[in-house]
């Protein structure tokens, strides 16, 4: 029987090929669309296959998760541009039937060096998962949404290799783009809540809400945990769509 993983990779590929098998992945009657911009439903996915399908798409499998009736992805897509996305599908009985998903235009590499999607992929501490989610939980509701940042080295790696494309590597510059203040004194990134917290082994995928900048967005963080640290931390920002753009009446999250 296929895993999640296998049939996340074979509905998102399909983008790519064309592969009218593909859809057969989806539960057209339950399906829920989370991408304020797409549609509700198979019809709304068969839209955005259709449109991607002019721009000689290719979709390129980073680094893919399995988590209980969840599977989620870390992508590069050449579609127009070149952007990078967390991707996350909700199955039941072998069928996705929701779908999140956060996207930003690929950015140069930031002052490490660091692109938005190098760095490891192995998934370890396979028998830590449930401890690893709970610690990067801890981490995002007391350091980013409440903000106690006293805590930051309780949870994160001195050293952490840092991939958000404006922040150098290491705890002091995770703290100084934590800290950054907008012009009238508000945080330049402010995380509001957090959504779900998704994990296997070693990675650990949260989904907040925010603002960056002032504009309301998703705010998707990738965390690596060794050893009972964050070590590594790869992102995405996505501005959310007014609601009167909305294509469905699902909400980001």
């Amino acid at each position: 029987m296929a895993t999640k993983k296998d049939l996340l990779r074979k509905l998102l590929k399909g983008i790519e090929t064309g592969d009218p098998d593909a859809a057969t992945v989806v539960n057209e009657e339950k399906y829920i669309q989370h991408n304020p911009r797409t549609a509700e439903g198979s019809p709304g996915l068969a839209d955005l296959f259709a449109r991607l399908a002019q721009t000689n798409p290719r979709v390129t499998f980073v680094r893919v998760f399995e988590d209980g009736d969840f599977a989620f992805a870390h992508n590069e897509y050449d579609f127009d541009c070149v952007e990078v996305a967390f991707e996350v599908f909700r199955f039941e009985d072998g069928k996705a039937v929701e779908h999140w998903d956060n996207i930003q235009v690929k950015q140069p590499p930031n002052p490490s060096g660091r692109s938005m999607l190098d760095g490891e992929t192995a998934i370890t501490e396979l028998d830590k998962t449930e401890f690893n989610r709970d610690l990067v939980i801890a981490y995002a509701q007391k350091v980013l949404v409440e903000q106690q940042r006293d805590l930051l080295e309780t949870f994160v790696d001195d050293d952490l290799f840092q991939h958000d494309p404006e922040t150098a590597d290491g705890l002091a510059a995770l703290r100084a783009s934590l800290d950054a203040q907008l012009a009238d004194g508000t945080l330049r990134i402010a995380y509001q809540r957090v959504h779900r917290v998704l994990a296997e082994g070693s990675f650990v995928l949260c989904l907040s809400e925010g603002s960056k900048d002032g504009l309301h967005s998703g705010l998707y963080d990738l965390f690596r945990v060794a050893e009972g640290k964050i070590v590594e931390q790869w992102n995405t920002v996505s501005p959310i769509a007014p609601r009167s753009e909305w294509k469905n009446d699902n909400g980001k999250f």
